[in-house]
């Protein structure tokens, strides 16, 4: 290969890097800074202070939705009747997502867990009277939850993967353009090392 089809092919990959580099750093820019601040807030967690706020609320089932818990199914779990769903979200403003609730002879359990906090609802079976109680342990713990992928549903984890996907290709288009600019950086690859070795010597040293 001549000197001249050499240049093109390298300015070709170059201008192939530089493409994807950016693309793919506006794609997780938001979201790696969003990931690197929670990774410092859930490594100081104690450090932290969150006092949790319960609030609860408590409604009456109608008869002809009472009766419908009451005739429901036998097993263990199951979703709620569509029709008690739409009148405990229109009443209580709690969606239950489709999930199982938890069925015994006295009453249904529903849990409804969420990032940064927690939930339930119960319903006695046989009065028709409806609890629902709600824990939110602040912003931070939310974003925390966000960051594990807890509770948040199966659109957060796959954003999550995408995000990962994004960051990946970030990482190997950086690490292509350091090897195209490296003849021209002498302290590139030492650099480079150096991020390898720090970990390995830390993990190795002070992690048992």
């Amino acid at each position: 290969m001549s000197a001249v089809e050499e240049q093109k092919r390298r300015v070709f990959w170059l201008r192939q890097m530089y493409q994807w580099h950016w693309i793919s750093a506006g794609i997780c820019l938001v979201a790696l800074l969003l990931f690197s601040i929670t990774g410092i807030t859930l490594n100081h967690a104690g450090l932290i202070p969150a006092t949790p706020r319960v609030s609860t609320q408590d409604a009456q089932l109608p008869a002809p939705l009472l009766a419908r818990i009451a005739r429901a199914t036998q097993t263990e779990k199951a979703p709620l009747p569509p029709a008690v769903a739409d009148w405990i979200g229109n009443t209580l403003g709690v969606r239950d997502g489709g999930r199982d609730a938890e069925w015994s002879d006295d009453e249904v359990y529903l849990s409804l867990p969420r990032p940064g906090g927690d939930a339930w609802l119960s319903i006695d079976r046989a009065t028709g009277t409806v609890h629902y109680e709600r824990t939110d342990r602040g912003w931070i713990s939310y974003l925390n939850d966000l960051h594990k992928g807890r509770n948040a549903g199966p659109i957060w984890s796959a954003f999550i993967d995408v995000f990962a996907a994004a960051c990946i290709l970030f990482a190997g288009t950086g690490l292509f353009l350091l090897k195209m600019h490296a003849p021209r950086r002498p302290s590139t690859w030492p650099l480079v090392a150096l991020g390898l070795v720090l970990p390995v010597v830390l993990l190795i040293v002070f992690v048992h």
